[in-house]
């Protein structure tokens, strides 16, 4: 090994040395320079005082000294060369602390190592998967732009590293990289980018950056900004999103419910001339009945049905998105039409079922042969469809060498689209309102408990009866006392809803429907214990009229009812009538049972369901999402005064605005810019709201606050939305707003304080100064 010193003579240290007012430390300060390339010499420890040194006058002693003296001055100096070949084969060999311990080396001596040293540093620690070494890897990026030395970055590796973030969980790292990448104009493939955003969009913070970074990007791409024709522009159009990368950021905006976020990547997509594939319609009916866009949802409904290449879980999906958004309308016509459309379907369908089976059956004794072929098919069909979407990514990266080899990046691409599986089945199991049985659409008991609760709350009785009468008989039939209308009368019963019971129980007489005495008895022993002896009397008549032979625990009660009002004689003229009927003891005890089964948390039937679902839901305000699609409707359009007139009109009514409506007219004002005090009065309207109702404030809609706030200057409102999302632990995009503020504010209160300012001013530039320190500006 080449050594340099430093040659210090030992007649210079012994005149120093010699006097008491020199110590080691101030000759230590005095640079020597050392030979080659290399750095001065510096650092002996200040521990050595002056009386030590002078401990002995001795001539030998002092030798001893100024050569334990010039074995310290003595430096190693490395040869950078030698130093970058290290750090290649510990990085190689995956001796991760100690390539950082060189590294920092390095970064002493001469400061970054060379390109490819650099670069083979970010994708070995990204190859690490480990979150520590991936932060280091992050922080050599952060230090190389800061420093301007971003020309030592090269894009594949800074893609990889992008990568191994997002795997890794850390999605504000992995965005920022590719927003860096934009920046420079190094512009990332799409089959590349999607797949970094398929593993971010598996947390709330990656996906809501999923959707702000195709936003960005999209707006390069906006009514034919880029001319495809050029060549030079191959590599812009090669990074324009595609359907994929749109599913998987919207499934991921789904499943985080960050839907009108959602809704504006739908608003871009024909700007950029994307097209739908069948993955996309269906992403699309989720989103546009979480955001009550019901006519929306209609003009889709003719794509869904001329469209070839659905599933029965995608048809499935489809249909409960629109039934839901009937009832978020309170449009109960629609909605019971749809379910008694799917039973005739069904019924049909079960008929046919029955005729094929039977020739079939016929074809299968003539010829066994014809049947050994036939059951392959039919096997395969019986398969649970889609069950390869339910298995995980593995927490594993491909090597970089196999990386850079798939220029096309045809391997990630892949895994993205394995991710978006994965997304789309969680969907899935979010439908709880139609099932499908051998590809027939069916309706399951969830959706009749939200319709009986529906139509009670808006007194539509009769509609009920006749409802549930007829999908009785579109559907297979039950026993009299285990329909679906008599569990509703029960649960009238239990809810203490007696008159709607009642008349329930009027219509299914009306109707020709016959009963059990058991709905009877139930009544009849409530109206005797809320003591209402004129329907007790009435609902006998109806009885009798109806053939319904009450059992001995209605007589139990009626005659417990006439001895507490000490009516002696009417007691004793019913245990005769009793006697006479010939009605044996014990009773029907069907309902007490299936009350009690319920009580006890047994397994829930639809009468169970209905009670949890009556006692635990909030009523809905329908007329809020008209108004909402009205107000939006305006928003879109920029017709901000009649977004106003319809919120004025929606407050008269009664209706109160909830987050959507703020979040639409909020956006509205920020697009046509110059707005921003009619914000600041809508901030106003919304924080006396919530300390008067039960208004969430959620991240949607304080970040488009927020937004709104900092383009138009209006950094004390800024903070207090800051405030607030910090305290709800929300995600702030803080890189977004960062770009913002230098984009437009870059300049602000960069002088000198004014000597003389008014509170206002002063509290304005504190608030700003506050903002720029929080995005990490000062």
């Amino acid at each position: 090994m080449r050594r340099s010193t430093a040659s210090v003579s030992p007649s210079f240290l012994s005149a120093l040395l010699s006097c008491r007012h020199f110590s080691v430390a101030r000759i230590c300060r005095c640079p020597s320079p050392v030979h080659g390339s290399h750095r001065w010499v510096c650092g002996i420890s200040d521990s050595l005082s002056n009386n030590t040194l002078n401990a002995s006058s001795s001539s030998p002693n002092r030798l001893m000294l100024f050569s334990t003296m010039a074995g310290t001055i003595l430096v190693q100096a490395r040869d950078p060369a030698k130093l970058n070949m290290e750090i290649l084969n510990a990085i190689d060999e995956r001796r991760y602390i100690d390539t950082w311990k060189l590294y920092e080396q390095h970064m002493q001596m001469e400061g970054f190592p060379r390109k490819s040293v650099v670069n083979r540093l970010l994708t070995g620690f990204a190859e690490s998967l480990d979150v520590k070494w991936l932060e280091k890897a992050y922080a050599m990026v952060e230090q190389a732009f800061e420093e301007s030395k971003q020309n030592l970055l090269e894009k594949e590796p800074l893609i990889y590293l992008s990568l191994g973030l997002a795997k890794c969980g850390l999605p504000v790292p992995a965005s920022t990289i590719l927003r860096k990448l934009v920046e420079t104009e190094q512009f990332p493939p799409v089959t590349a980018w999607s797949a970094i955003l398929a593993h971010m969009s598996q947390t709330a913070p990656g996906a809501y950056l999923a959707a702000e970074l195709i936003l960005e990007i999209g707006y390069l791409f906006q009514d034919g900004r880029v001319d495809p024709r050029k060549k030079s522009n191959a590599p812009l159009i090669a990074m324009k999103p595609n359907t994929t990368v749109f599913n998987i950021a919207l499934a991921g905006c789904l499943l985080f419910c960050t839907t009108r976020k959602a809704e504006q990547l739908l608003d871009i997509m024909p700007r950029i001339c994307v097209k739908a594939d069948a993955n996309l319609l269906i992403v699309m009916a989720h989103i546009y009945e979480r955001n009550g866009r019901r006519e929306e949802l209609k003009k889709l409904q003719r794509h869904i049905d001329e469209a070839c290449n659905l599933t029965d879980i995608q048809f499935r999906q489809f249909y409960n998105c629109l039934l839901t958004c009937h009832l978020k309308f309170g449009d109960l016509d629609s909605a019971s039409n749809m379910v008694l459309e799917m039973l005739r379907k069904a019924k049909d369908a079960r008929n046919s079922l029955a005729v094929a089976t039977l020739v079939l059956e016929t074809a299968r004794n003539d010829n066994r042969a014809f049947t050994a072929r036939i059951s392959g098919p039919k096997l395969s069909q019986n398969e649970p469809e889609g069950s390869h979407k339910d298995r995980l990514i593995e927490h594993q990266i491909i090597s970089y060498d196999e990386f850079s080899r798939d220029r096309n990046f045809v391997k990630i691409g892949n895994e993205a689209k394995e991710v978006l599986l994965s997304l789309l089945a969680k969907l899935q199991t979010q439908v709880e309102l139609i099932t499908t049985e051998h590809g027939i659409l069916q309706p399951t008991e969830k959706i009749y408990v939200k319709l009986v609760k529906a139509f009670l709350e808006a007194g539509k009785l009769k509609d009920l009866a006749r409802f549930l009468i007829k999908a009785e008989k579109e559907d297979s039939p039950v026993s009299n006392d285990d329909s679906a209308l008599v569990h509703v009368i029960k649960s009238c019963i239990s809810l203490g809803w007696l008159d709607q019971a009642h008349d329930l129980l009027d219509e299914m007489r009306f109707a020709g429907v016959r009963t059990g005495s058991s709905v009877y008895a139930s009544l009849l022993k409530a109206y005797c214990k809320a003591n209402r002896l004129q329907e007790v009397t009435s609902l006998l008549r109806d009885a009798q009229k109806a053939g319904i032979q009450l059992d001995s625990s209605c007589y139990d009660t009626l005659i417990q009812s006439q001895v507490l009002r000490q009516d002696t004689q009417g007691a004793l003229d019913l245990f005769k009538e009793m006697k006479e009927a010939k009605i044996p003891r014990g009773g029907n005890p069907e309902f007490e049972q299936l009350v009690e089964g319920c009580a006890g948390n047994a397994e829930a039937g639809l009468m169970a369901k209905l009670l949890r679902e009556i006692r635990e839901g909030q009523k809905l305000d329908s007329g809020v999402h008209d108004w909402n699609n009205v107000i939006h409707f305006f928003c879109k359009k920029r017709l901000m005064a009649d977004a106003e007139k319809a919120l004025a009109k929606m407050r008269s009514l009664g209706h109160t605005p909830n987050a959507q409506t703020f979040h639409s007219m909020v956006t509205g004002y920020a697009a046509i810019g110059g707005k921003y005090i009619e914000v600041t009065e809508l901030w106003g309207e919304m924080k006396s709201l919530a300390s008067s109702a039960p208004m969430k404030f959620d991240q949607e809609l304080l970040d488009s606050l927020l937004y709104a706030f900092v383009r138009g200057g209006f950094f004390v409102r800024a903070n207090e939305v800051v405030d607030m999302m910090e305290k709800g632990n929300m995600f702030i995009d803080k890189y977004k707003y960062r770009t913002l503020y230098l984009k437009y504010h870059k300049t602000l209160y960069k002088g000198k304080t004014p000597k003389f300012q008014t509170e206002s001013q002063l509290k304005k530039r504190e608030a700003a100064l506050s903002f720029k320190k929080w995005i990490g500006l000062c």
